[in-house]
């Protein structure tokens, strides 16, 4: 069997075509992919253009590069973080919330100037501030007064009057 040299010829021919195609295909898909990449990590016009451009001159080299060289996150990602870190620093600095109505109370009030729930009671003794669940004051080791709720609202209630 022999092959005929103008056939074999064509053959590699066709062959080397669609090699050519192929690279040329990936060569444009890459620069596609690597502008689109850069895009959503970066607003800088000079950056697209720049990490564009390396991949058109030096193609599979100037990927490398690329990868090695792009912004790790994406705006969008930058953004998730940004929005993440405000939330932490909110509930850092937030200011306590009244327990009967939800407001912003300041930590020295001992009652709530909305709706004059009781946010703490004073010592007998120092007359400090106390948190309605201790049991002894931690200035002066006093133990604190029991506060009986139901008949401090039966005594004030309009009813009585």
């Amino acid at each position: 069997m022999r092959i005929d040299p103008a056939t074999l010829s064509s053959f590699i021919m066709v062959g080397t075509a669609f090699a050519g195609a192929f690279v040329a295909a990936l060569w444009l898909s890459l620069i596609f992919w690597t502008y689109r990449d850069i895009k959503s990590r970066t607003k800088d016009p000079l950056l697209r253009i720049l990490a564009t451009l390396i991949t058109l001159v030096f193609f599979l080299p100037g990927i490398i590069v690329y990868l090695i060289l792009r912004p790790r996150r994406t705006i969008e990602d930058e953004y998730q973080r940004t929005l993440e870190d405000e939330t932490l620093l909110q509930t850092i600095e937030d200011r306590a919330v009244c327990p009967g109505c939800s407001r912003q109370i300041d930590e020295d009030w001992s009652i709530c100037p909305s709706c004059h729930t009781l946010l703490k009671t004073h010592c007998q003794t120092c007359n400090r501030l106390l948190e309605l669940v201790w049991d002894v004051c931690p200035y002066c080791e006093t133990p604190a007064p029991i506060l009986n709720f139901v008949e401090k609202a039966e005594e004030e209630s309009p009813e009585n009057i």
